[in-house]
């Protein structure tokens, strides 16, 4: 490939991932229908989560270290009064308690208290790294082992509605942290548990779903299609530099 050829497939593009989907999936899909060499996603998404996904093709996939720094906005919805092995609705259900005595005043007073500067531990289902092992991994054989609590920043937390036992909320975080334990806490303070039910990126840093593209537009495009609809790696360093 000449260097004109590797600029020309160099850039971003705005996946809406859909559910059941893993981030890999869609980064393989890319790779093979459009014979992009190199293709990298800025922030995994669960199978279960939907949204935003910050593809980045040639060349740019340098700079996905720079973009997982962003902030991120998400919608969800906490389910309380279930706890399951993996803090949302794709594990195993661990422990039930009942929800009648939890009104809205308490689910608002609860929330108030995971915003600003808080201490997260990360779930035993996730890829970080303990004594170079990950951590699903270790889970996959049983083990549950000791996580350090790490820092991360809750700009944001609004519950957007309650029809217990569903909680509608909208969250602007830091990078690290994790949507779903953020869930489960809420529901081990209020005394009853709880789970991610399901999730939605809505931003990433500069970047919003109002600009992404379905799995099915994708699947409609050549290779040609695709490389139009491609931000250019220039136009990214520039944004970059703005931000």
């Amino acid at each position: 490939m000449t260097p004109r050829d590797d600029f020309a497939e160099s850039g971003l593009i705005l996946v809406d991932k859909p559910t059941e989907w893993t981030s890999h999936d869609v980064v393989n899909f890319i790779r093979r229908r459009f014979a992009i060499s190199k293709v990298g996603h800025c922030g995994t998404l669960d199978p279960i989560a939907t949204g935003l996904l910050v593809i980045m093709l040639g060349r740019a996939t340098k700079l996905s270290a720079r973009l997982l720094t962003q902030d991120k906005v998400y919608s969800g919805t906490l389910c309380l009064g279930i706890e399951t092995q993996t803090q949302d609705r794709a594990g195993e259900v661990t422990a039930t308690a009942a929800v009648e005595g939890v009104t809205e005043a308490d689910i608002r007073r609860v929330a108030a208290r995971f915003t600003g500067d808080i201490l997260q531990v990360p779930p035993m289902v996730s890829a970080l790294k303990v004594d170079g092992k990950r951590l699903y991994k270790l889970a996959r054989s049983g083990q549950d082992i000791e996580r350090e609590a790490r820092p991360i920043h809750i700009y944001q937390l609004d519950i957007d509605a309650v029809e217990i036992p569903m909680v509608r909320f909208t969250v602007r975080c830091s990078k690290g942290t994790y949507v779903r334990t953020l869930c489960a806490d809420i529901g081990r303070d209020l005394g009853c548990g709880g789970h991610m039910y399901d999730l939605r990126r809505l931003r990433s840093g500069a970047f919003s779903i109002d600009d992404a593209v379905t799995i099915d537009t994708l699947k409609t495009w050549d290779r040609a299609a695709f490389l139009a609809h491609m931000t250019p790696l220039a136009s990214v360093v520039v944004g970059l530099m703005k931000g």
